[in-house]
């Protein structure tokens, strides 16, 4: 019985080549692309959930309530790990410490420093306490967590220590420098951490060293400094309720940090499977923080194209069943079942859904080495894998299900009489309102889909384009280091730059106007004894820093040349914030941050987007602090920029010859801010472009199928006299109808979804009409193009032609 239905199933597949290879088209690109989505959802949610203790691992992180608002730190303060021992000796504690592109070197058996190999690291150095280890499994290929004990020791990873050393096996014993400050003995070697892992460590520095060298690295053992940087993980038992865990942080949160703070600190456990997707807490070791809510939204339109692609197949299969009416009849008659015909158009509609699917592995096949442009994977991820073989087989069953159900019902049901007389008709089937309903639907997913990349390259266009408040141009950024004789040579390095004509300005700075540096303390104001009631954010620079980078004066001047905190300026957001609105009237006002000393304001600039555009600008003052001012900005001439940074590169060189040379131009790293962004807008177009090609196919299907069911009433109609454009507006009047209906469905759907999306950004455009008149004006072109086509094709058919058989 089987047997039968298969090849009955398959000579009805080739019987009808032109409708299956739509069908197969429309379902192997959908499916294809469902599949693709499913590869990016099943990656990000596998972030370190390979640890073996991953449910009950969790980072003690940092609430901040300072007047109406709260803040939220991924660290906690230096001394939190000793005292979190104390306070809870059920669980299982670590902590580390992260350094962001730090130099390592390996010397060079010259001593010659020009000789030795230099090595940027951007992520993966961190200072790191042996318990770290208990908390968090490693595989270790040499020595153990133990070495992590004494100072000056150093862990790498396997790929590190085969970039420094030639092979892993070797490099026990050696010598390493970090930053030209440390000398490190390798003591152990570790497996790479796997890609799914926010814990890229590569280089493992010994906790201890931190605390031996504090000024180098900013260690302070004291409650009052709060850094992402510092952050502590915990293990605790299975049977441990984490409501009793967060409220006995709260005690020694209050006993730690203190009560007489203008804003409170609570300390708080943050699960393990949240640090990959909670955004409010920013800074991730990784630096690779998916928002939960771009993977609903791929699942949602995962879930929108393979819907379109049943819809196709239903479509057509309702539109094809009155062709196979007299099939049916005879089938009854001979004593067909109704369960066998279900059976049999069930077959039909797996054979097509399987062909689908193998097709559809091919197009993901050929697709898998561009996903990482359209999402943060590894280009060596695969789809050969238990959970994707699962997924295609749940797919291909539910598909199969939705697709292949409805046209199997209304087949089987056709009454022998009327179909052995020829009187099943469209709309004796209850297909023409059902075929309505789909395009209708099929139509307002593809609108839903077309406004959505409109609002998002209209979005990041808005953001690259975007007003900083400060000029981003050809300015190379040059991180340095801050050691005693990298200061000494700050001076002549700067006035050797400046003696290059195409170099207009240099300063040095902790880092650039907009950045990702949320560096920010309590502060005094105006001599008060008092604290004012939220932070202040910080930026160091010489004073050269506001003629480097364009910062605009509203009231004012800059500071003078200074080594330390001597006078300030402020950004309008700090004065609004502090009651002022006047920019002259904070001139001479004196400013204390932290605990230091006063500092009088000098100027106050105009607001200049701090961070990205996703967060408002945030009270700001910009001092001179040389300790701190290790990068170099360079305002370049535009004109032979390629001479002009290779001749810096070689300056560099000359004058830093311990250091590598790690520039990079700030408009760059800005871009950087918006990968993700960028990377959904790019996911909207492509799936725009799938959702627009299935209904296109859908729709070209039942044209051609109407045109095929009323060859001879367009050539009666020609005999009496109907234009082209006449059969042309015939075809397509239904059509447009069901368009704009589609629009009406999908207009307030979009708005909604996309106003929830631009809420993300501080800074967004606004949902303006044009953008859905846009979207209406593309889908109706689309869709007149699809069905004109085919419309044309069908009044230009001689009637003598479509009349002879009558």
């Amino acid at each position: 019985m089987i047997k039968n239905y298969i090849k009955i199933a398959w000579r009805n597949i080739i019987r009808r080549k032109g409708y299956s290879a739509i069908n197969i088209a429309g379902l192997s690109v959908g499916i294809a692309a469902c599949l693709l989505i499913f590869v990016v959802i099943k990656y990000e949610l596998s972030f370190d959930s390979f640890q073996p203790n991953y449910k009950n691992i969790y980072r003690v992180v940092t609430n901040i309530k300072q007047g109406d608002g709260m803040d939220y730190n991924p660290g906690t303060a230096n001394p939190a790990a000793t005292a979190l021992r104390m306070d809870l000796p059920q669980a299982k504690i670590g902590a580390l410490e992260t350094s962001y592109g730090s130099q390592i070197t390996v010397p060079s058996n010259t001593g010659n420093a020009v000789d030795d190999k230099k090595f940027i690291e951007d992520v993966g150095v961190v200072f790191i306490e042996p318990q770290f280890f208990d908390v968090f499994k490693w595989n270790w290929l040499a020595g153990n967590s133990s070495v992590l004990n004494e100072p000056d020791m150093v862990v790498l990873d396997k790929s590190s220590a085969v970039k420094y050393f030639g092979n892993w096996q070797s490099a026990v014993g050696k010598i390493i420098k970090m930053d030209n400050l440390l000398t490190l003995k390798v003591a152990a070697i570790v497996e790479d951490a796997p890609d799914n892992s926010d814990f890229p460590l590569k280089v493992m520095v010994s906790y201890t060293s931190w605390k031996e060298h504090p000024r180098d690295y900013n260690y302070s053992n004291d409650w009052n400094g709060l850094g992402s940087s510092h952050q502590v993980y915990m293990a605790l038992p299975a049977n441990v309720s984490i409501d009793k865990i967060n409220a006995q942080l709260k005690i020694s949160s209050l006993k730690n940090f203190g009560t007489k703070r203008v804003h409170v600190r609570t300390m708080v456990l943050q699960p393990l499977s949240e640090v990959h997707f909670d955004k409010r807490y920013s800074n991730s070791l990784g630096d690779h923080i998916t928002s939960i809510t771009t993977l609903r939204t791929l699942s949602f339109i995962g879930l929108l194209i393979i819907i379109m692609a049943a819809i196709n197949f239903i479509n057509l299969s309702t539109a094809q069943s009155v062709g196979r009416s007299k099939e049916v009849g005879i089938r009854k008659v001979l004593g067909s079942s109704r369960p066998q015909l279900i059976m049999q158009v069930i077959f039909e509609t797996g054979i097509i859904v399987i062909s689908a699917v193998v097709f559809a592995i091919v197009i993901t096949k050929f697709a898998l080495p561009y996903l990482s442009n359209i999402a943060s994977v590894p280009q060596s991820i695969s789809i050969f894998n238990s959970g994707c073989l699962l997924f295609l087989i749940c797919t291909t069953i539910i598909v199969i299900v939705l697709s292949g159900l409805y046209p199997a019902l209304v087949v089987s049901g056709f009454k022998p009489v009327l179909a052995l007389k020829n009187k099943i008709t469209a709309a004796s089937v209850g297909g023409i309102s059902l075929r309505r309903a789909l395009v209708v639907a099929q139509f307002a997913i593809s609108q839903l889909l077309i406004i959505g990349t409109i609002v998002a390259v209209n979005q990041m266009d808005y953001v690259n384009k975007a007003d900083l408040g400060f000029n981003k141009e050809a300015i190379l950024v040059i991180p340095g280091y801050t050691d005693s004789i990298s200061l000494q040579k700050m001076a002549a390095f700067k006035l050797q730059l400046l003696q290059n004509p195409q170099i207009k300005s240099v300063s040095f700075i902790s880092d650039a106007p907009s950045s990702e540096n949320n560096s920010s303390t309590n502060f005094a104001f105006n001599r008060s004894s008092k604290d004012v009631d939220f932070d202040v954010f910080l930026k160091e620079g010489d004073a050269d820093y506001f003629k480097t980078f364009g910062v605009q004066f509203v009231a004012g001047k800059g500071y003078d040349p200074s080594d330390t905190l001597r006078q300030a300026v402020v950004n309008e957001t700090l004065m609004h914030r502090l009651g002022i609105q006047a920019p002259q009237q904070m001139i001479g006002k004196s400013i204390r941050i932290g605990g230091g000393t006063w500092a009088t304001i000098t100027g106050v600039v105009k607001d200049f987007k701090t961070n990205s555009l996703r967060e408002s600008i945030k009270p700001t003052v910009i001092f001179p602090h040389k300790a701190f001012e290790g990068e170099t900005a360079v305002k370049i001439e535009t004109k032979d920029l390629k001479a002009t940074v290779a001749g810096i590169q070689k300056l560099w060189e000359n004058t830093y010859p311990e250091y590598a040379y790690n520039a990079f131009f700030l408009d760059d790293n800005i871009a950087q801010f918006y990968k993700q962004e960028d990377q959904l807008a790019l996911v909207y177009k492509i799936f725009a472009g799938i959702a627009i090609f299935i209904s296109c196919l859908g729709l070209y299907g039942l044209v051609s199928f109407m045109a095929l069911q009323r060859t001879k009433e367009v050539g009666i109609r020609k005999v009496l006299g109907a234009s082209v454009s006449s059969i042309v507006y015939l075809f397509s009047k239904e059509f447009l109808v069901l368009v704009l209906i589609s629009c009406i469905i999908a207009i307030p759907m979009a708005w909604y979804f996309m106003s929830g999306w631009l809420q993300t950004f501080a800074y967004r455009i606004s949902l303006n009409a044009w953008i859905f008149v846009a979207a209406i004006v593309t889908s109706v072109l689309i869709a007149w193009l699809t069905v004109g086509y085919k419309a044309v094709k069908a009044a230009l058919v001689n009637p003598v032609r479509s009349l002879r058989s009558e």
